[in-house]
């Protein structure tokens, strides 16, 4: 009895295939192909010589949000793969921010029990295989356009892309398209703008973390601060504040007004670089040329225990190191003054605090990469300031899901202004002299210096030896 149905299990193997390999490709054989197909559109990616991505189709010249899309890439490989290689197809925004991801999308990625029923190592060289996934457009995606990019992982690593476009993240670059929002452009929030008037050349400023000098009571006010994705006011998130700006041909001068009612320091005594943005902290980003397009831009960060968080980026995001960093050109310095004042008691979570306030005067020259510094009367500059609180908070300008708190295009405009200059020269986007005009009205009432708990600390951070590499 034993001996007929082990003959039996036998046969039926030899029919269908006892594998689950074997059955995977059987479901897939109408997928792979002998010779290579006409295909819409070229791309010739070749990974470290071992696979060649050879082009796609996309079956829609319009997608929209919630609408569902065919796209289809045409993969050949050149060898057997390793065991564990797979392969990854991300939906990106505009600015590089991952939408999705269609890992698991398509008959030869198909996922069974945890596992591809067909993994990439058992592909045959030669072969062309048709990886065809169906998906709905995500309406996360807030830009007007969208990218997909694709590439082959084993282990965390990446393949190394010998030829053929790719990105800095070694993914190559299969499409960036329109995308049909369905929504009215008149809906966006304006930029913010400030107009920032030069200080009188008699005029001191002490940086005590008190913001309590005549200039501040007359200084451009940047915020209140509002909700980061919305521009609306901020009615949610724990943390509240707002910015004033001062300049004179030496410094630029910040002072934040921040609202939070558990301060939280929480870093070792004169860390370098700590990533203040984990937990409280002041951000303010620069990108001194104008224009928006995060060429040469900075990072600027001070927490409420006066440590300072500050890099240089020469792109978007880049360069950066996941998870951990570097992120940027760490080594530059802002070669910042700053000095901080508790309203309440630091990393105490039994009390209700009131707030802090952050004192900064950065010196211009620091800012190497900028055409021109001190700035000129009328120039503008593209800033934006944020109160941070684990990994998230509120702006001076929202960034509308269009990216991070990077996203240069979304800064707003800051317009230098000397007096003895220009005696009466127009605001950036219509803001009165010495004002700001944000997604909510500003208040123009001069700053009550805060109750401090403790004393004011303050700290010079040593200028950088060399420029920027």
């Amino acid at each position: 009895m034993i001996a007929r149905f082990l003959v039996a299990l036998l046969t039926l193997c030899l029919v269908f295939g006892c594998s689950r390999g074997d059955s995977a490709k059987k479901k897939v054989k109408s997928y792979i192909l002998d010779k290579e197909p006409k295909i819409e559109k070229k791309l010739n990616v070749d990974f470290d010589g071992k696979i060649e991505l050879l082009g796609y189709k996309f079956n829609t010249k319009a997608p929209k949000p919630d609408k569902k899309v065919k796209l289809t890439l045409y993969w050949k490989p050149k060898q057997k793969l390793e065991e564990g290689s797979k392969l990854f197809t991300q939906v990106l925004d505009a600015s590089g921010e991952r939408v999705t991801t269609l890992d698991d999308k398509g008959p030869l990625r198909e996922k069974k029990d945890g596992k591809t029923a067909f993994p990439l190592w058992q592909w045959e060289p030669g072969k062309v295989y048709v990886d065809e996934m169906s998906f709905k457009m995500s309406s996360k995606i807030k830009t007007d356009r969208f990218q997909i990019v694709a590439g082959v992982s084993k282990g965390g690593e990446r393949l190394a892309i010998r030829s053929g476009a790719k990105d800095s993240q070694n993914r190559a670059l299969v499409l960036n398209m329109p995308f049909n929002r369905g929504e009215s452009k008149s809906k966006t929030p304006k930029l913010p703008a400030a107009k920032v008037n030069k200080l009188d050349a008699t005029a001191k400023i002490k940086i005590d973390g008190k913001l309590d000098e005549p200039a501040w009571a007359s200084a451009a006010e940047i915020g209140p601060f509002v909700d980061v994705m919305t521009g609306q006011p901020n009615t949610s998130f724990p943390v509240n504040g707002k910015a004033r700006l001062l300049w004179n041909a030496q410094n630029l001068y910040v002072g934040f007004e921040v609202e939070d009612k558990d301060v939280v320091g929480g870093f070792a005594k004169g860390a370098k670089d700590p990533h203040l943005w984990t937990k409280d902290t002041v951000e303010l980003m620069v990108d001194p040329d104008g224009d928006g397009d995060n060429e040469d831009y900075y990072e600027i960060q001070v927490g409420p225990q006066n440590l300072v968080f500050d890099s240089q980026f020469d792109k978007y995001n880049e360069p950066k190191t996941e998870p951990d960093g570097p992120f940027g050109h760490e080594d530059w310095s802002a070669a910042l003054k700053s000095a901080v004042v508790v309203n309440g008691t630091l990393d105490k979570p039994g009390d209700e605090d009131k707030g802090y306030v952050v004192e900064a005067m950065i010196p211009w020259k620091s800012f190497s990469k900028a055409k021109q510094t001190p700035p000129a009367s009328g120039d503008i500059w593209r800033m934006n300031f944020y109160a941070m609180q684990e990994n998230s908070g509120v702006a001076w300008s929202p960034i509308l899901g269009q990216g991070n708190f990077h996203k240069a295009a979304r800064f707003g405009k800051v317009m230098w202004i000397d007096p003895a200059a220009v005696p009466d020269a127009g605001a950036a986007d219509g803001a009165a002299p010495g004002a700001a005009v944000a997604p909510s009205a500003a208040s123009s009432v001069a700053p009550k210096p805060p109750a401090a708990v403790g004393s004011a600390k303050a700290i010079l951070k040593p200028a950088p030896a060399a420029s920027v590499p």
